[in-house]
């Protein structure tokens, strides 16, 4: 599998992570998981990722801390960060893309919506 499309899913609940996993894996990506803030920051850290799915309301840090944390790494510069969330209001989308995010998708997710937000960055 091509090293350009390996992405992390950051989500506290393992139902939403199987599913984003299974759906990505259909579209040729690889995947791994974290399921919180924390656990993501270090697995950044360690390998390159060219996606995350990175859910806003997680225990501890939330994924608003964390993508504003992801953000200051150099090593995160190309980083396609989207919001893996149910917060769908418009006053919540603008408030999480100006916290960072490049694009925001609503759960639950099927495979159109999750191909529309990877696209702008991997066709």
């Amino acid at each position: 599998m091509p090293d350009n499309r390996h992405a992390l899913i950051v989500d506290d609940n393992l139902t939403n992570r199987v599913l984003a996993r299974a759906l990505l894996l259909k579209l040729g990506w690889s995947a791994d998981e974290a399921e919180n803030g924390e656990t993501a920051l270090t697995m950044v850290g360690g390998k390159t990722y060219q996606l995350m799915l990175l859910d806003i309301s997680m225990p501890g840090l939330s994924g608003e801390e964390t993508c504003a944390a992801l953000r200051t790494r150099p090593e995160c510069a190309a980083l396609r960060i989207i919001a893996y969330t149910a917060h769908a209001f418009p006053e919540e989308r603008a408030r999480i893309l100006a916290a960072g995010f490049d694009d925001i998708l609503i759960k639950p997710v099927n495979l159109q919506a999750i191909t529309a937000a990877i696209t702008g960055q991997f066709p």
